[in-house]
């Protein structure tokens, strides 16, 4: 399975293919799909650029986007968008419109806290579970960890040549957690090599322009879409 992830925390300074209105972001999901996406990932941001968790910008964009596709579409509860660990599970219940699933970073203070708001309100959770953190310890000895919809284990080395070693020794760490599916991406320079580990090992991944702005051959990518077909084309029997 391929998981587009299409703006993150990145802005338009980055590249002008980041979409930042919900239009643009439908727009670029839509693309993204027929490329070959499974599924959608995305950031809400307010007028001025920022990730949010407020329940009025989270909903424009989760209808524009289930206005362009039939797929399940997740978004974030990253602590840069609502640093107060309290508040961010409060902003979870307060949505008016629902994701099918949020991604929950569990080393952050208050994961516990915010997974559980989004069990109680029915949103599937996706573990985020980061290299260099003490994430895969405190998630093996969660109560909760039985009950997430996936663990993305997400390699922060962004060495092109220590990215794969990275991703092995977190997939390692995790081992009595691979009964829940796992999917395995990095970023920056680490995108495309933890994306090709991952389609060895059987495993979903994700790419878009949260995780990378080029394609593999080095060119700027000039949409989601884009980078979606470059993976795909990698996933095809016989690519390189």
């Amino acid at each position: 399975m391929i998981q587009v992830c299409l703006n993150g925390p990145r802005g338009a300074g980055d590249s002008a293919a980041v979409p930042m209105s919900p239009a643009a972001m439908a727009e670029s999901a839509a693309a993204a799909v027929a490329a070959g996406a499974a599924e959608v990932h995305v950031h809400p941001k307010t007028p001025c650029g920022h990730d949010t968790l407020s329940a009025r910008v989270l909903e424009p964009v989760l209808t524009a986007i289930r206005d362009a596709v039939d797929v399940p579409v997740g978004v974030t509860t990253g602590a840069w968008a609502e640093p107060d660990p309290e508040r961010r599970a409060q902003r979870v219940r307060s949505w008016t419109v629902l994701p099918d699933h949020a991604s929950v970073n569990w080393h952050e203070r208050g994961a516990e806290e915010v997974a559980a708001a989004l069990l109680e309100r029915g949103v599937g959770v996706e573990a985020g579970i980061w290299s260099g953190t003490d994430a895969a310890r405190r998630f093996l000895a969660s109560p909760l960890a039985p009950r997430v919809t996936r663990v993305l284990a997400e390699v922060t080395d962004p060495d092109p040549a220590t990215a794969s070693a990275t991703a092995r020794a977190l997939l390692d760490e995790l081992g009595p957690a691979r009964g829940v599916p796992v999917l395995l991406h990095g970023e920056d320079g680490g995108a495309w090599p933890v994306a090709l580990l991952a389609i060895r090992l059987g495993l979903d991944t994700r790419i878009g322009l949260e995780d990378t702005l080029f394609l593999p051959d080095g060119r700027p990518a000039r949409s989601n879409a884009e980078l979606v077909e470059a993976l795909r084309r990698l996933r095809l029997p016989g690519s390189a």
